[in-house]
């Protein structure tokens, strides 16, 4: 078996790739003036990424103790963002918000745990999509909810 040991510099640039690609997620979400913005989604996306780091320095150290499972570290990242996400929706009036922004967040920690895990084309493939959604989408949907929004006041 292998030995397996992540350096200094792996972590690095691990950290650094998932706060990068978080920082770029959170500019688009402050050029549309939302609240979760760039130091948010580089947080969550870094702070996804230490935990997954833990979950294999933890494999590393304690790996053939028995019933141990380093594993689920990551999976709660998930329900952990889950209740973050839940905090940015409410209801405004008769119309639901904040539903971008949590899903932002939730695929934003994706990112910092595909980051972590040292998959960096998953996570710059996913962030690319990410942004194509959140501009490209927007100029769709405009139109769409003004017409929407019309219609619904006649």
């Amino acid at each position: 078996m292998t030995e397996f040991f992540i350096g200094n510099g792996e972590i690095m640039i691990r950290l650094g790739v998932a706060a990068l690609l978080g920082i770029l997620i959170g500019l688009e979400r402050v050029l549309v003036q939302k609240e979760a913005g760039m130091k948010t989604h580089a947080l969550v996306s870094a702070g996804a990424a230490v935990f997954v780091l833990i979950s294999e320095m933890l494999t590393e150290k304690y790996g053939s103790a028995s019933g141990f499972d380093p594993s689920r570290i990551a999976s709660q990242i998930i329900v952990g963002i889950g209740f973050l996400g839940a905090g940015s929706i409410i209801f405004q009036g008769s119309r639901l918000r904040g539903l971008t922004t949590a899903s932002g967040l939730w695929v934003t920690a994706g990112i910092g745990m595909a980051a972590g895990f040292g998959f960096f084309t998953l996570a710059a493939i996913t962030t690319v999509l990410v942004l194509l959604i959140l501009t490209v989408v927007y100029f769709f949907e405009k139109p769409l909810r003004e017409i929407s929004d019309k219609n619904s006041n006649e």
